[in-house]
């Protein structure tokens, strides 16, 4: 019989943001979003222990898809959170699904209950059919071979001074209950 040993899980979450890639874009807010969870002073060194970041995955989806995986593998995550940027919405969104051909993948985490508690969050069954839609085909489809593991994907609007704050807290709201789910 053969026994394959994988290595322990060292992070409970790994979250992944995109580069900028349009020469308008300064930044890309689900960048933005992760440098300003990191700074938040109640990110403490055992939040920190749990989650892992991993930054500007370039707008490629066979280079980030590689990258992602060769992460994944290395942390082991409970959940992977990928997360990218959506200029037109206004709100944080919870992809269900993500579409490949006449391959839909759906995330094994109840999106639905994870936005019932997050006011500035909502579901979305529309991943794009951009970078985004297709690495996260991607990882749900890799992911499915770790039954203790999810993918998740998030997309997040431009950060605006207006918006900046309230959509940081409601991030790190999903963070707490995305935790939850694996502690």
């Amino acid at each position: 019989m053969l026994v394959v040993l994988l290595p322990p899980v060292t992070q409970r979450l790994l979250i992944t943001s995109f580069a900028p890639w349009l020469a308008h874009q300064p930044a890309n807010s689900s960048d933005q979003l992760l440098v300003e969870l990191a700074q938040m002073p109640d990110f403490s060194p055992a939040l920190a222990n749990s989650v892992a970041m991993f930054r500007q995955l370039p707008v490629n989806l066979p280079v980030a898809r590689s990258l992602t995986i060769a992460k994944f593998q290395q942390l082991r995550p409970q959940i992977l959170l990928c997360c990218g940027m959506a200029e037109s919405r206004q709100k944080l969104s919870l992809e269900a699904e993500a579409v490949w051909g006449d391959s839909v993948l759906k995330t094994g985490l109840d999106v639905e209950q994870l936005a019932s508690s997050l006011p500035d969050t909502v579901v979305s069954h529309d991943a794009g059919r951009f970078v985004c839609n297709s690495l996260y085909h991607a990882m749900l489809n890799y992911v499915s071979s770790y039954p203790d593991c999810h993918a998740l994907f998030l997309h997040v609007p431009l950060l605006t001074a207006q918006n900046r704050s309230g959509l940081v807290q409601e991030f790190r709201a999903l963070v707490d209950l995305l935790l939850a789910k694996v502690l």
